[in-house]
């Protein structure tokens, strides 16, 4: 399995080499402003995150819960513009963390599928986590990404059929996204017990279709003891609302948004060494 020089397989693979899963993070960039939002990234960093997760803020979020969308609407209101989001991607980089985008696809597209490569590449980045978009619907994504050893991280849900999985994990480079919650995105009282089956699923196609391809699961964790359960049976748990609404909690009080989300950090990557 092929990975770029700040490919998050990297980072996997130093988890798992210490027998832990990885902690994924993720903030959309903006929020709460362009350098508030590197900010915190960094502070997430420093505590404890081996993966971080950027989000491109766009205007139509359909599977993003409502905690995300309202992070992602201030930035919007604050007017990030892709180029912010790629500052905020080298910013993070530049620490040594594997950084990927999460985005719609809709705004890659408009700012060209190429050339948004060819910045992300330039700026540092892993590659790309792409919700809305496919494999089978990818050529012009996937042959951007291969001539620059970009990582290409596509989801998989319950609802996946075996052949789909297949096909999917077989497309992923750096790792395939197990979402493993019906609905949008969200923090939740308890995990999902859709989560588990669903990697094992993920991890037999894998053995025939991209062997050694970790699997990271997004499915609402909160805090530490949600991250041990989910640890016990993925490659990587991968946190976004509960880190955004540590930022939410505290408006206008980046320092007091900062100390909470270091301590969030810290209970998380206690939990997945649990």
């Amino acid at each position: 399995m092929s990975t770029s020089v700040n490919g998050v397989g990297i980072a996997y693979e130093k988890a798992r080499a210490d027998g832990r899963a990885a902690l994924v993070g993720y903030l959309p960039a903006g929020f709460p402003t362009v350098e508030g939002g590197i900010d915190a990234l960094k502070a997430m960093v420093d505590a404890g995150c081996d993966v971080i997760e950027i989000g491109l803020p766009y205007s139509d979020p359909v599977m993003d819960g409502p905690t995300i969308q309202a992070a992602a609407q201030q930035a919007l209101d604050g007017g990030i513009r892709t180029t912010d989001v790629l500052r905020t991607v080298e910013a993070v980089a530049a620490t040594g963390t594997p950084t990927l985008i999460m985005t719609y696809w809709n705004p890659v597209e408009r700012f060209g599928v190429d050339r948004f490569a060819q910045a992300l590449y330039d700026a540092g980045g892993a590659g790309l986590i792409t919700p809305d978009l496919t494999p089978d619907f990818a050529p012009e994504w996937v042959e951007a990404a291969d001539a620059r050893g970009l990582d290409k991280v596509f989801l998989v849900a319950p609802s996946s059929t075996d052949e789909r999985i297949a096909m999917t994990t077989a497309a992923c480079r750096g790792f395939v996204y197990a979402t493993a919650v019906m609905g949008v995105t969200g923090a939740r009282a308890a995990t999902s017990d859709l989560a588990g089956p669903l990697v094992a699923r993920t991890k037999r196609a894998i053995e025939s279709s991209a062997p050694g391809l970790p699997v990271g699961v997004g499915i609402g964790v909160s805090n530490g003891a949600q991250a041990a359960e989910v640890a016990s049976y993925a490659d990587g748990v991968i946190v976004g609302s509960a880190f955004v609404r540590a930022l939410l909690d505290h408006p206008g009080d980046l320092p007091a948004g900062r100390r909470a989300l270091t301590a969030l950090t810290e209970d998380l990557a206690q939990g997945v060494r649990a």
